[in-house]
């Protein structure tokens, strides 16, 4: 019911996720990141506690295998999960349980994972991986050409109508958390409109939150600095 990318960048070390799913607010379950740790997609039937479960082990120390070996080991009904997972040195990992539903896959590119079930075919997710590593600008928008680009080798067997954009720096919060719940019809392309909207404000709820003395005014009706 899901297919996802989940990256890092080599030049900024800025990790992230887009996700798109048939069932609704893929967003709210599936996709894990911590900064300077790494992000976990967990998906098919979804447990999200692996998400966090994975990213403590990575923390610890744990290549992003050796985690998903641990958490899988762990009673957490592993034949129904499928999880991705890349850590803040761009190693991947891969899990798909033997319950995973419908046509899957999973590859592993440079600096990137990819995963998907119910696929119309094996094909979408190895477009969405090879998307991401020959697109360039900065991440967010390299994961959402990614999810468009599975979209159009076929997508999923049937309708999306969720779709989710997270990344994580620096800070301890993600600098972009964008999200569609609910769409009858194309929300990957809700969410590329989403980012386009966000990315020119992205330094500015930065500068806001980090330093705002210096930060620039709203823009709206009150704001008279």
């Amino acid at each position: 019911m899901t297919l996802s990318i989940t990256a890092r960048c080599a030049r900024t070390g800025q990790l992230g996720i887009a996700i798109s799913s048939s069932s609704i607010a893929v967003g709210a379950r599936c996709p894990w990141l911590r900064a300077g740790v790494g992000a976990v997609s967990s998906q098919n039937i979804t447990l999200p506690a692996l998400g966090p479960m994975t990213l403590d082990l990575i923390e610890q120390g744990r290549s992003p295998a050796e985690a998903l070996d641990e958490v899988m080991a762990d009673g957490v009904f592993a034949d129904y999960r499928q999880v991705t997972a890349i850590d803040h040195l761009g190693r991947v990992a891969s899990f798909s349980g033997s319950e995973t539903l419908g046509i899957n896959n999973a590859v592993h590119g440079d600096q990137c994972v990819g995963a998907g079930n119910m696929l119309a075919n094996p094909g979408v997710i190895e477009a969405m991986v090879r998307a991401f590593e020959r697109t360039p600008g900065p991440l967010a928008e390299r994961l959402v050409t990614a999810l468009q680009a599975g979209l159009d080798a076929g997508g999923e067997a049937g309708p999306v109508h969720s779709a989710a954009l997270k990344v994580v720096a620096e800070p301890s919060w993600p600098i972009v958390d964008l999200r569609v719940d609910w769409a009858e019809q194309a929300p990957v392309a809700v969410l590329a409109s989403l980012w386009q909207a966000y990315q020119p404000q992205l330094q500015d709820y930065l500068e806001r939150a980090l330093n705002p003395s210096v930060a620039p005014g709203y823009g709206v009706p009150g704001d008279e600095r």
